[in-house]
């Protein structure tokens, strides 16, 4: 059964496009310096699509656990790796809780999935998992829209602060800096200065804006597991 089933994740012409997407050249570039520190070590791709990461970072050398929520999706990155004959075990799963042993994982991913949270009681419980099944010290590369995607005078949903649905017309989760920070703090990750946060598609003051979503990614290292 697929639990997205109807929904536009599962749809045939989504999959076929996730599955022409390129991996994220900063995340590949990071994840090999981690690898070469390591050796060897276990990368869990939260919300992991097509595979458009997963796949990549299988053949860099990394053992690979990628979770997703449509069977198609999973279906499709577990069909890439096989015809690239690499290791990738799929999992069908959401982003919380997380079907995975605690401190495990020496690199998290959570790319474009956090901020699909459609509440922040859900983006916390994310987090917190996230920071569960990592090992201390371990990266997470995080990839999620910024507050700045929305106009200033956008207004959160009732009881939320960071939760809107101006964007796609259903509540998604749109951080300041400061509030994923802080996020991350509470979850006990801190920043990693050689991962700094960086803030794409930003409008310049008085752009026209082009709809595209503004974009926080960086990394955050497993300090301690927080409450």
């Amino acid at each position: 059964m697929d639990p997205l089933a109807g929904s536009s994740w599962s749809q045939p012409q989504t999959v076929a496009g996730f599955s022409k997407s390129p991996p994220n050249d900063r995340l590949m570039r990071v994840a090999a310096d981690e690898l070469e520190r390591l050796t060897r070590g276990l990368a869990i791709d939260i919300g992991c699509g097509a595979g458009r990461n997963a796949v990549p970072l299988a053949r860099l050398g990394w053992e690979v656990i990628g979770l997703d929520l449509s069977w198609p999706m999973a279906a499709a990155a577990a069909e890439r790796a096989a015809r690239d004959r690499l290791a990738l075990d799929v999992v069908l799963a959401p982003m919380e809780p997380l079907p995975l042993r605690s401190h495990s994982a020496d690199l998290i991913v959570a790319h474009g999935i956090w901020n699909l949270a459609p509440s922040s009681e859900v983006f916390r419980a994310a987090v917190r998992e996230a920071a569960r099944v990592a090992k201390r010290g371990a990266l997470c590369f995080v990839f999620t829209f910024s507050r700045h995607t929305l106009l200033p005078e956008a207004r959160p949903v009732e009881g939320e602060r960071f939760v809107f649905t101006d964007f796609s017309g259903g509540p998604q989760c749109f951080l300041t800096e400061a509030e994923l920070v802080g996020e991350m703090a509470a979850a006990g990750f801190a920043p990693d200065p050689h991962v700094p946060l960086i803030e794409h598609n930003l409008p310049r003051p008085g752009a026209v804006r082009s709809g595209a979503p503004v974009i926080y990614e960086g990394g955050f290292r497993v300090q301690h597991h927080g409450r």
